[in-house]
């Protein structure tokens, strides 16, 4: 306790408690000369008794004091804690702090003896108050952030350290090594030696370490040292390649079989960075071609190139969604290529931005029961596009686990078929995550809210689509996206409102396999100009999901959906990588 090392610095050895004791003798003489007995007197020689360590003394100096000032109880509670009588240490310091409520001393007293006990939460309140009237005190801000520290929350508790100066770091090792070039790894982590390692630089490590895909698993230590720096070791666990596991890397193959899917992944090659990722899809109402290229540009995480390309053939089945209700079937084979290139660039662990261009061509067959005046919204041809995203973190209240990101995109583009011409996107998100117990993720709390708005005429297949589909994240998942197989189930609209609420609880968890579940709620509509889609009523979707965490690398979500306006019931399931 930070009080009483100041003061058992006080007088040890034998001579200097025979000087003490007579100091103490002439104190109360004195006030009794003086035909007085102030406070200011008492706390005197209470003070001197104390840094006798003479703690008995203390104790019954400071027995009978229901009107007493703070340094009574305080000294009181220290001198009981000394003599190990906890119970009645902490009582005392509590009956003081209730005369003396904003005694800094009493709380960060009392925040020891919680800490002691292991009651983080208590100790972490009293230290909060404490900071409250002295925002700079040292103890109780580097208490605060050791409780953080060993609680997991890394970020909290940078953020006490850092206001006295620390952590001062020394080396940085990494435990396993990863398979990765050094000089990736030296730049994705920011880090010098001998400087503090702040908040702002953990962050921008974090996102960095994050940009790479490389690792599933990160995990930041710190381990002191005789001098008083730290050593910071990084533990992270990297997703294994094909050759690195065979039984993930088949479990990872197979993951999307129930969906006529394979799935290849390529984490890490030739120790670069260099990500290849591909899906092919089967199914002959929707066959998909996938592959993805992504790798840090000249070996600096901090900025990193992507290519996609993308082809179909999907089967549309238009009956349901389109406006007014089509007199009989309606519906549309699509084929369609994209390729698209980006950049992306990691400013800091706050803020990240992308920009890139994209290519298209479509081709419209088989249509049946189309309306002649929605000819615009089923015209083929090509197009090409210009994007640019802004990411930046809004909140971080590292204290609570509680963040919350916004998201903007902008895309600018032409077609050049006509009756389409140039068209414009501009979409917008804020993300929250919550994570509500002190350490862990047993409980999960995510909420995210999402609206876009197209600009121009563009063909139904640059529509939004909100319903169940697994080829998009925009989800109501008590409207299935799919009948027989065929896409074109769910509202389409150049516009949309959307807002997801999950939460989720961890029901078993293994280092192979975990299980997590719980209820969602979805809300949000689809509208258009073009009159032909979109939702006719805000929609209103609840219902619970399991998601089974496989290898830590990819996870099947089993759920049922209820659609609260219609009645519908409906049973989904998809699987993310």
């Amino acid at each position: 306790m930070e009080i009483g090392k100041q003061l058992d610095a006080a007088c040890g050895s034998q001579w200097k408690r025979v000087i003490g004791a007579v100091t103490i003798l002439l104190l109360v003489s004195a006030s009794a000369v003086a035909g007085g007995d102030s406070s200011a007197d008492r706390v005197r020689v209470v003070k001197a008794l104390y840094d006798g360590k003479q703690w008995e003394a203390v104790v019954a100096e400071t027995d009978s004091t229901p009107a007493s000032p703070g340094d009574f109880g305080l000294y009181r509670g220290l001198a009981l804690a000394h003599l190990e009588r906890w119970s009645e240490a902490q009582k005392a310091l509590e009956a003081s702090l209730v005369r003396n409520p904003r005694d800094p001393r009493l709380m960060i007293e009392l925040a020891g003896l919680a800490y002691r006990e292991k009651n983080f939460k208590e100790a972490k309140d009293y230290l909060r108050r404490a900071l409250q009237g002295d925002g700079a005190d040292e103890y109780a801000n580097d208490l605060l952030g050791s409780i953080y520290f060993l609680e997991g929350n890394l970020e909290a508790a940078l953020e006490y350290w850092n206001r006295v100066k620390k952590p001062q770091l020394s080396d940085l090792s990494f435990e396993p090594q990863p398979d990765l070039k050094p000089i990736l790894l030296d730049r994705a982590f920011a880090f010098r030696r001998g400087s503090i390692w702040t908040r702002d630089d953990f962050l921008k490590t974090k996102a960095r370490l994050e940009g790479l895909g490389v690792f599933q698993v990160r995990r930041f230590d710190l381990q002191a040292k005789d001098d008083g720096t730290f050593d910071l070791i990084f533990r992270g666990a990297e997703k294994p390649g094909w050759l690195d596991s065979p039984w993930v890397a088949a479990a990872g193959l197979a993951s999307g079989l129930p969906y006529q899917t394979v799935y290849a992944e390529f984490p890490s090659v030739n120790r670069n960075g260099l990500q290849w990722n591909t899906a092919y899809r089967w199914d002959d109402q929707k066959r998909r071609v996938n592959s993805e290229l992504a790798a840090p540009r000249k070996d600096n995480p901090a900025w990193r190139y992507r290519f996609e390309l993308d082809w179909r053939d999907e089967n549309w089945n238009l009956t349901n969604t389109l406006e007014p209700s089509a007199p009989a079937e309606a519906a549309v084979n699509l084929q369609k290529v994209t390729a698209r290139a980006e950049i992306h660039s990691i400013g800091s662990g706050r803020w990240a931005w992308s920009t890139g261009v994209s290519y298209s061509f479509r081709e419209m067959r088989n249509p049946l029961g189309l309306p002649a005046s929605a000819e615009g919204l089923f015209t083929g041809g090509s197009n090409v596009g210009l994007e640019g995203n802004v990411k930046r973190s809004l909140v971080r209240y590292a204290e609570r686990r509680f963040t919350m990101d916004a998201r903007a995109n902008g895309q600018l583009g032409t077609f050049f078929s006509a009756p389409l011409g140039r068209y414009a996107r501009l979409c917008g998100e804020l993300d929250s995550h919550w994570l509500p117990q002190a350490s862990g993720d047993d409980y999960e709390t995510r909420v995210r809210l999402r609206t876009a708005k197209t600009f121009g005429n563009v063909p139904f297949d640059e529509l939004y689509v909100l319903g169940f589909d697994r080829d998009t994240d925009l989800w109501m998942r008590g409207h299935p996206g799919l009948i027989n197989g065929q896409k074109g189930e769910a509202p389409l609209g150049s516009g949309y409102v959307l807002a997801n609420v999950d939460f989720d609880k961890i029901i078993y968890k293994t280092p192979f396999i975990s299980l997590r579940a719980g209820p969602f709620l979805d809300t949000g509509k689809a509208y258009g100009a073009s009159g032909y889609f979109g939702s006719q009523d805000w929609m209103w979707d609840t219902g619970a999901q399991l998601k089974i965490r496989v290898f830590g690398s990819f996870e099947f979500v089993l759920g049922y959906g209820h659609a609260l306006r219609t009645g519908r019931n409906s049973f989904f399931t998809t699987v993310l990588h």
